[in-house]
């Protein structure tokens, strides 16, 4: 059977466990293309960004690198940071100059409640819980608005200046009481970046682990691609060892693509693993990368 329609990824592993996640995530999606049922397929293209390239050019990707970008359907993203290169370098270079070039001003972040993993809350196994925290990705206090001054006095005078404009409804302190006390009450949470950030990694972190994290940076009018990433970093002390949770975003990436149904077979093929006792060790498991993987593809529910 030809595919009805094919989608262009730029792959971008990065950094760390990066590689391992988005190995994972490909092997997936690749199982679903190649479903008797499957109506589309992934033409790939990696590009070798991160800090490996930022040692050898001194900047994170190249200066065209949003124009090799922009004719993509989508990106399919890793993990970003190294010791040896500085956040700012790792994070502004690459990740934030991504989202930001390409107006991904919605970043959306469900919290989901997998079954097999154990959650801190006492209420998680009585209460069906499951939520998304939508975060303004492009503003807030990750914006570059603010910066140094008094750099021309003496050592010690120089200060930071950063400011924030708030509206919402709740304050951030009162909300992350919420996520711990009454969990069944949300739906969805809209927050200020830095607010949504912490607030979307307590929800991953209730739910069992910020390994379960997912993430799509959207632009929501579709003049440039989104990217969907995980959410726990590069975790460089575990990379290359085969011990990194690999559930990522490939659901997120479907829906965008307006397969809804597929996005639920990974969902399913997910939820059938971890309620097999099949995890890694971030969640209390002792299952490698590839057997997650491995069974999340022979769990896989044609649509």
């Amino acid at each position: 059977m030809t595919a009805e329609q094919t989608f262009r990824i730029a792959s971008i592993p990065a950094d760390g466990v990066g590689a391992e996640v988005v190995a994972a995530g490909r092997a997936v999606l690749a199982a679903l293309e190649t479903a008797p049922a499957g109506r589309f397929s992934f033409a790939w293209t990696e590009f070798p960004w991160g800090s490996d390239y930022y040692a050898e050019h001194g900047v994170m990707m190249p200066g065209d690198g949003l124009e090799l970008l922009r004719e993509f359907d989508a990106i399919y993203f890793g993990a970003v940071g190294r010791p040896t290169v500085p956040d700012h370098m790792s994070l502004w270079g690459l990740r934030l100059k991504i989202c930001q070039g390409f107006d991904q001003w919605a970043n959306v972040r469900p919290v989901t409640f997998l079954p097999g993993i154990t959650s801190p809350l006492r209420t998680a196994g009585e209460t069906e819980l499951d939520w998304i925290v939508v975060r303004e990705n492009s503003a807030g206090e990750y914006a570059g608005f603010g910066g140094r001054n008094f750099t021309a006095r003496a050592a010690g005078g120089e200060v930071a200046v950063q400011s924030a404009v708030f509206t919402e409804s709740m304050l951030v302190d009162a909300m992350s009481a919420k996520f711990v006390l009454q969990p069944q009450d949300l739906s969805v949470v809209v927050a200020s970046n830095l607010s949504a950030d912490i607030l979307s990694d307590l929800g991953s972190a209730l739910a069992g682990s910020l390994g379960l994290a997912v993430s799509a940076n959207l632009n929501p009018e579709r003049r440039y691609p989104s990217m969907f990433e995980p959410v726990h970093g590069s975790a460089p002390d575990i990379a290359g060892q085969g011990r990194c949770n690999p559930i990522g975003s490939a659901a997120l990436m479907l829906e965008h693509f307006g397969l809804p149904d597929e996005a639920t077979s990974i969902r399913t093929a997910i939820e059938t693993t971890t309620a097999q006792g099949i995890r890694t060790p971030d969640v209390g498991g002792t299952a490698d990368t590839a057997a997650v993987r491995t069974s999340a593809r022979s769990s896989r529910i044609d649509p």
